[in-house]
């Protein structure tokens, strides 16, 4: 399985990221959703290197050339509610012809020292991945919970002929979780894989909670348990 963590090389995606764990930045939430956009949509060029092109001829005013093309309609772009949403609006601004899959896969606390981590799934809108080329955008993977569950109730709508899973920030926790789900062949993409996570779960260095820094602060969850 491939693991690809743009942090390691030199891009502008850097830039974006900075900005993305700045705490001075991160006051403004229109700039760091902007920001997990536009890593959405870097990532999403990278990744479209890998597709399958098959030459389209195209007839222009003054001639006509052949020119490859991927087939859109055969991609499958998915997220995790709620904070995957502007992540999930980089890939759709680059494969604009995908469909669409949304999954509610939220991680709960257990107890009150917020140590123990449990994980609930209870809604998930999706087509057919069966043969698709399926993307799995979720920005944060720390424990992996969420998203190995999101995998799961994913695959229930068919085997795809391909799954790529793209983060913003990973934790090495969370992509070994999420490693037993996947195929050998499916390929993860992180703008970076940071140290590891503290007692509460979150990903050090990191950058806080995505949702909240995009959306503001929730309430906790009213469901009165979650599956561990």
């Amino acid at each position: 399985m491939e693991v690809i963590n743009f942090s390691e090389q030199n891009s502008i995606i850097n830039h974006y990221m900075a900005e993305l764990r700045d705490k001075s930045y991160q006051k403004n939430r229109l700039t760091f959703r902007h920001n997990v956009e536009r890593i959405g949509e870097l990532m999403a060029y990278e990744l479209s290197k890998t597709l399958e092109y098959k030459p389209k001829t195209v007839k222009t005013p003054l001639g006509q050339l052949d020119i490859p093309l991927t087939k859109q309609d055969d991609i499958v772009i998915a997220t995790v509610l709620r904070a995957g949403l502007p992540f999930h609006q980089g890939f759709l601004n680059i494969f604009d012809g995908a469909d669409n899959a949304f999954v509610s896969a939220f991680r709960m606390y257990l107890n009150r020292e917020h140590t123990e981590v449990g994980v609930y799934s209870e809604y998930i809108a999706t087509p057919s991945v069966k043969g698709k080329t399926l993307l799995i955008v979720d920005p944060m993977l720390a424990t992996g919970g969420s998203l190995a569950a999101a995998i799961d109730a994913l695959l229930e709508a068919g085997k795809p002929k391909k799954i790529h899973v793209c983060c913003v920030i990973a934790a090495p926790e969370g992509l070994e979780v999420v490693k037993s789900s996947l195929p050998d062949d499916a390929t993860i993409w992180c703008a970076s894989i940071d140290e590891g996570m503290n007692e509460q779960k979150y990903i050090v260095p990191g950058f806080g909670d995505c949702g909240d820094l995009c959306y503001g602060e929730k309430l906790q969850s009213f469901r009165k348990k979650a599956d561990k």
